[in-house]
């Protein structure tokens, strides 16, 4: 690593497992915490492009290897979690929560209810196209800024994010560090209600108080749960991975969980390549018994093991 002076935090071989809500993984080569949007431009513009750059939000959606991550991983912190509201729109820094941009906006009597009980940051959300109850952030997105690989700092518009189910095509590299959101206007009594009862179902249905990473596979059918009560169940990842009866299933410290059978689970244990394999596992039966390729949801990332 050459010697870049930056005013943030620039850590070598710092272990990465505490830092994902599945706790497993090995170490980022090196892991870079920015002060700023400037401090994070001049970072990228003087790293050599040859050394590769991983962003991480807050570790929901993630499975690290163990062998950890070659290259720089960028973790964004408090210089990047600010929330402002002008008219409707809603700007979020990168590294705010989806909880807090959901409860911040309907405060404002502004709905984006939806991201209530979505696990994660802003950053991540956008590069997932999160969505939850039939709504998803491309339904509701403005623009974005990023710094791109050779510290360009850029606003991104739909045309340069092409949205689709679960997924994004932002440029290789890109390090998102705020996203404006359009909101509709809502009253704010009625809107903490909508979240309260978004909590109630989240927690009677899914394994929340366990080590996962939230939802395991994309749905089949290629949409996110409505929550609405005419809701079908067929195609959902969940259903084909029961109807292989691989609820419950286990390899070392990894489970599909016996209360939601498409969340993947560290009972204390799990190694991320049990995790993995238990989810590769889950894929074959599912395609040899149903015809069904699921794909994850989960991004998994890094090496297997330390060179």
């Amino acid at each position: 690593m050459p010697d870049i002076p930056v005013r943030g935090r620039l850590t070598a071989d710092r272990p990465l497992a505490g830092l994902t809500w599945l706790r497993v993984g090995g170490p980022a080569d090196w892991l870079f915490q920015p002060a700023d949007e400037a401090d994070l431009s001049n970072f990228l513009a003087a790293l050599p492009q040859d050394v590769p750059v991983f962003p991480m939000g807050v570790g929901s959606n993630l499975i690290v290897r163990d062998g950890g991550i070659a290259g720089v991983v960028i973790r964004l912190g408090r210089g990047f979690n600010g929330i402002r509201i002008e008219g409707d729109l809603v700007t979020a820094g990168a590294a705010a929560l989806d909880a807090h941009v959901a409860i911040g906006a309907a405060e404002a009597g502004r709905d984006l209810t939806f991201l209530r009980t979505i696990p994660g940051s802003i950053g991540g959300a956008l590069r997932m196209n999160a969505g939850c109850y039939g709504r998803y952030v491309a339904d509701h997105f403005h623009a974005a800024r990023a710094v791109l690989r050779d510290g360009r700092v850029v606003t991104l518009a739909s045309s340069d994010v092409a949205f689709a189910y679960r997924q994004t095509d932002l440029p290789e590299g890109a390090v998102i560090t705020e996203v404006t959101f359009r909101a509709a206007t809502g009253d704010p009594q009625a809107l903490a209600g909508t979240m309260a009862d978004q909590l109630a179902k989240r927690d009677a249905t899914q394994p929340t108080k366990d080590r996962s990473a939230g939802s395991t596979f994309r749905n089949p059918a290629g949409f996110s749960s409505t929550g609405r009560a005419d809701d079908t169940h067929e195609m959902k990842a969940w259903k084909v991975i029961d109807d292989a009866g691989l609820r419950g299933a286990m390899r070392g410290g990894a489970q599909m969980s016996q209360m939601h059978s498409n969340f993947l689970i560290n009972t204390g244990t799990a190694t991320a390549a049990d995790l993995e394999e238990l989810g590769e596992e889950v894929r074959k039966r599912v395609l040899e018994t149903q015809g069904i390729a699921l794909e994850w949801e989960i991004m998994r990332v890094g090496r297997a093991t330390r060179a």
